[in-house]
């Protein structure tokens, strides 16, 4: 068994990563999400499948051009390719955990 503390991981922005290949190469990736009021993430897209698993708060998630209010309970999957974005449009932080289907992040940025 392999055990990691959540604070023991890297913190970039607003995320905690759990990245797979570092952790006893696991074959996934999460960024655990604590995003403050008004903040989220720009357009962008990864060549792996993702799995949003919205615990607290309230966030707008557009993908693919389609927008969508996400509210804690939800879960979203994010199909390979597609083009993707979340704000936190609440008012209280946006908690996540954001399942990436690979060892590593790899992620291409549009804006």
């Amino acid at each position: 068994m392999h055990v990691v503390a959540q604070k023991d991981l890297p913190f970039v922005g607003m995320s905690h990563q759990f990245i797979g290949a570092d952790q006893g190469q696991v074959g996934i990736s999460v960024y655990l999400v604590n995003s403050p009021p008004g903040r989220g993430t720009k357009l962008h897209r990864h060549p792996y499948d993702e799995v949003a698993f919205v615990r607290e708060g309230r966030g707008r998630w557009t993908v693919d051009g389609a927008t969508r209010e996400a509210v804690a309970g939800d879960i979203l999957v994010v199909k390979a390719g597609q083009v993707h974005m979340f704000e936190n449009i609440g008012d209280v932080p946006l908690v996540q955990f954001d399942v990436h289907v690979s060892d590593r992040f790899i992620q291409e940025n549009l804006d």
